[in-house]
């Protein structure tokens, strides 16, 4: 075994990835992804001692959120950008080892190896990867339950990194995180552990709530928008990924240069805020969810620009590898990466802006448009006429169809699922597994659109406060007792965040698919299933009775 990773929900044989990620890791960048994560947990050892002493470090707390955020599924392949990040993980966990040394500050005994282990060149990493992965607990409940903490803050670290982005932040995040991590690497009980999980979805629930108050505060609250799908007849830049402020950046950076900007995937909900509404080069979204990049990044003709996660590695025959480009906390070995902006400056995108006036204009894939925008200041401007149509009968039921898309056949399930709901349901959605019926001719319930897309994955958090305010208006007690389903798909971290952030609310009786994590020992699944109802799918006609009764 080269390499042990199952925290996707595409692991091999359902039980993890062994000789090389499904989603394109190779068992080295796997490997210096565990060793990062070690540092991680020795440096938090560090920043929990001194934060009791009143010492914070802003340097530390936004290295170790990149750090969470880098090791994400899909998010970056470059293995010198983990050899540097662990170089410069160990350098911040000894010069703060140093301060609290010399103030006479000691972290509790006994110390785990992450507070002193000491490397310096890439093959001292390498062989440490051998005893630090995910096998290194050898109880398997311990392990699930420690692996679902750690999953669940790679996702807040997502949402905290993106807030941080637009000068959002909340020094209790950093905290829990930190917390959260040194916690995984101690002799807690199942019962501990299942307590933490619980927190962590706590904290989650404030990540999203920060990170929607960082992205309306910006931008404005998403509308009612019809995005169109077409294409236009200059040359174009495709932005994939979920960062709102490099979106804010490249469009300000491409006007008036005859370059247009296409959405990608988990970008598609820039189109919803008012924002970027004034760019007229602006000209709406191509193609769909982020595992048809290697056909949609060719007929593109265009650079594409990845600000987060979700890269595939192009096949070998791809001609599109020499034009796409990274950023933030995205990376691939050879593609070029956009450096990040200085303190109260600005990214500089002239390279990609650059390289795209040299390109043909994008071959026009499909027509048409597609609506969104009903993140909660939406829904909640329609309130009334969204009581009524359930006082009425007019609407019987919500789906939750919030999460993630991906490539196996399985997930035409959503598609299936979505064709065959009644006419007198709507389906709630957030993050790309929308991609799967937000095409389909579902029509409206008395001009409610029976699709309602909230946005990205992280703005399942505006599901949860239309459900919560619901809740409200009805005058129930418990939120479960609303005509609302959760028929989630999952692929990654961020889903792992948003499950727990509802778990934490209270949600009960959610669905997962298309499989259950693997990362879920039978027990740690069991007690998911006694204590919140989690449940698996089987075929859509089968779903659709049993949400129905």
């Amino acid at each position: 075994m080269s390499m042990f990773c199952y925290q996707c929900q595409e692991a091999a044989k359902g039980t993890g990835c062994t000789i090389k990620g499904v989603c394109g890791k190779t068992d080295d960048v796997a490997g210096l992804q565990d060793v990062l994560m070690f540092v991680v947990k020795g440096i938090s050892i560090y920043t929990t001692t001194a934060r009791k002493a009143g010492i914070e470090k802003p340097e530390i707390n936004k290295f170790i959120v990149d750090s969470l955020f880098a090791t994400i599924t899909n998010g970056n392949f470059d293995r010198e950008v983990f050899i540097r990040m662990i170089q410069e993980g160990l350098e911040h966990r000894n010069k703060l080892r140093l301060v609290l040394e010399r103030d006479g500050i000691a972290p509790e005994e006994p110390l785990h190896e992450s507070a002193t282990w000491q490397a310096f060149t890439a093959d001292e990493f390498d062989r440490k990867a051998q005893t630090v992965g995910v096998l290194a607990t050898e109880n398997e409940d311990v392990r699930s339950l420690r692996e679902l903490v750690i999953y669940g803050v790679k996702g807040m670290a997502a949402y905290t990194e993106h807030a941080w982005n637009l000068d959002h932040e909340d020094p209790a995040l950093y905290s829990f995180m930190q917390d959260a991590m040194v916690a995984t690497t101690r002799d807690l009980s199942v019962n501990d552990l299942v307590t933490l999980v619980m927190e962590t979805g706590k904290h989650g629930v404030t990540a999203m709530a920060l990170l929607d108050k960082a992205n309306t505060s910006a931008y404005g609250n998403p509308e009612i928008t019809k995005v169109n799908i077409g294409a236009g007849s200059n040359p174009g830049i495709l932005i994939s990924g979920h960062d709102l402020k490099d979106m804010q950046e490249l469009l300000e950076q491409t006007e008036g240069t005859g370059v247009d900007v296409y959405t990608h995937s988990e970008m598609l909900p820039a189109n919803y805020y008012p924002a970027f509404k004034k760019y007229k080069h602006f000209v709406g979204n191509y193609g769909s969810s982020w595992w048809k990049q290697k056909e949609e990044f060719e007929t593109f003709n265009g650079p594409v620009l990845f600000t987060t996660n979700c890269i595939v590695p192009p096949p070998s025959k791809a001609t599109y590898s020499d034009r796409v480009y990274t950023t933030g906390a995205a990376g691939f070995s050879g593609f070029p990466h956009i450096a990040e902006r200085e303190k109260g400056g600005k990214k500089d995108f002239s390279a990609i802006i650059e390289h795209a006036k040299k390109c043909q204009a994008p071959v026009e894939i499909e027509k048409g448009e597609i609506v969104g925008g009903f993140a909660h200041a939406q829904v909640f401007a329609l309130a009334d006429k969204v009581v009524d149509a359930v006082k009425s009968g007019a609407i019987r039921k919500f789906f939750v169809m919030a999460g993630c898309d991906g490539r196996m056949k399985d997930r035409h399930y959503y598609t299936e699922f979505a064709e065959k709901l009644p006419k007198d349901t709507v389906i709630l959605t957030a993050g790309c597994a929308k991609y799967r019926y937000n095409k389909l001719p579902l029509g409206d319930i008395g001009g409610i659109p029976r699709v309602l897309d909230a946005g990205q994955c992280n703005d399942s958090y505006s599901l949860a406060v239309v459900a919560m305010k619901l809740k409200e208006i009805f005058e129930l007690n418990d939120i479960n007792e609303l005509p609302i389903a959760y028929n989630i798909a999952w692929y990654e971290q961020k889903a792992v965040i948003v499950l727990l952030a509802l778990l934490s609310l209270g949600v009960k009786n959610i669905h997962l698919g298309p499989t259950l994590p693997a990362f879920l020992s039978p027990n740690v699944a069991n007690v998911l299933v006694e204590q919140f109802g989690i449940g698996g799918i089987t075929t859509p006609d089968e779903d659709v009775k049993m949400f129905l009764n």
